[in-house]
């Protein structure tokens, strides 16, 4: 009996038959690289591979790297292994890794979400033996509102708070929460502001997509222009002297975990969105069982239960543990340069 195609070692996640890595968590000569937040993107790696459109990302976030980006459904041999991208849907430029070898077929989805928000290119179920997933939110009180809907809430909650004179400052993660929020903002409302860590991860995306007119914020911000503006800002900002000048204010997460009202309290959070960029529980379901795989294994979240069930629908599911962290890591993916704002 062969080995299997990809295992779980201590460095991440090998193909031995290629000698290449998928997301590694510590440094290796060869990796092939999901999408940008630091929990899968890590520095030190002597060759990255990944999608194009991640590789200004990723140059930006770790710094002068060997990196190759491919297209989507390009294939590519290493060492006899084929391998090849395909959309994930979770953030701009985010994939997930097709392996192949001899007959047989894995799927590494890295983070994914799968309802289409208008800025990644929206997921495509690959199919497959062996499905790696994330399952972040795998549970069944994750059911997510559609992004149209959620979007209106946050425009509404907004021209409220600019009625009253408050500034509204709106918690998003710097790479991919806070663009897919920026592209659906009304700048008829008012002005739109940005955080350091935000505005410089937005430029280098613009490229990619349509924008509203954002306007950084520096020391030398008057105070009088936050009233009635919305402040686009990464849940690091919360709580810090930096926007002290921006009161009165409100404030709101836009987050998966806001699906409970004690992740609200604990974040000492005025208003709570439920916009996550993975799937909620059907989302994953739907997702697994797209693929036609028989082998499920579970990365990261509620790793456990959901994986339990699978095995009760009849899968050959189980779990392995990795440094993934879903959510908890989007927190700090960008240079947050906040010595000037």
């Amino acid at each position: 009996m062969r080995p299997p195609l990809l295992v779980f070692n201590e460095k991440g996640i090998y193909c031995a038959e290629a000698d290449v890595y998928l997301d590694p968590w510590k440094p290796v000569q060869k990796a092939i690289i999901t999408h940008g937040h630091a929990d899968h993107s890590r520095w030190g790696h002597q060759r990255y591979i990944t999608h194009h459109t991640n590789v200004p990302i990723i140059k930006h976030r770790l710094g002068d790297i060997t990196v190759s980006g491919k297209e989507w459904g390009e294939s590519f041999m290493i060492n006899g292994v084929k391998f090849s991208l395909h959309p994930a849907g979770h953030i701009i430029g985010s994939s997930q890794v097709r392996v192949e070898h001899q007959g047989e077929v894995w799927v590494f989805t890295g983070d994914y979400k799968t309802e289409d928000d208008g800025l990644a290119v929206p997921y495509e179920p690959v199919a497959c033996h062996t499905f790696i997933t994330e399952c972040t939110f795998g549970l069944p009180a994750f059911k997510w509102t559609p992004q149209q809907e959620v979007m209106h809430n946050i425009n509404t909650w907004w021209s409220e708070n600019r009625s009253e004179g408050s500034c509204s400052i709106l918690f998003g993660y710097s790479l991919g929460k806070a663009q897919r929020l920026l592209k659906y903002l009304d700048p008829e409302i008012g002005p739109i502001l940005t955080h350091g860590a935000i505005e410089n991860t937005t430029q280098v995306i613009r490229s990619l997509a349509t924008f509203p007119k954002t306007q950084l914020i520096t020391k030398d911000t008057p105070k009088e222009l936050f009233k009635g503006a919305l402040v686009l800002a990464p849940p690091s900002a919360h709580g810090s002297s930096w926007i002290r000048k921006m009161v009165p204010y409100v404030t709101a997460s836009a987050s998966g975990w806001m699906t409970f009202r004690g992740a609200r309290r604990r974040r000492a959070i005025d208003k709570g969105f439920v916009l996550s960029d993975h799937c909620d529980w059907q989302g994953l379901l739907a997702s697994v069982k797209a693929t036609g795989a028989e082998k499920v294994i579970s990365t990261h979240g509620y790793t456990d239960i959901f994986s339990r069930y699978l095995r009760e629908l009849g899968y050959d599911a189980r779990t392995e543990k990795t440094q993934f962290e879903g959510e908890l890591a989007e927190m700090e993916t960008t240079k947050e340069n906040t010595a000037s704002t």
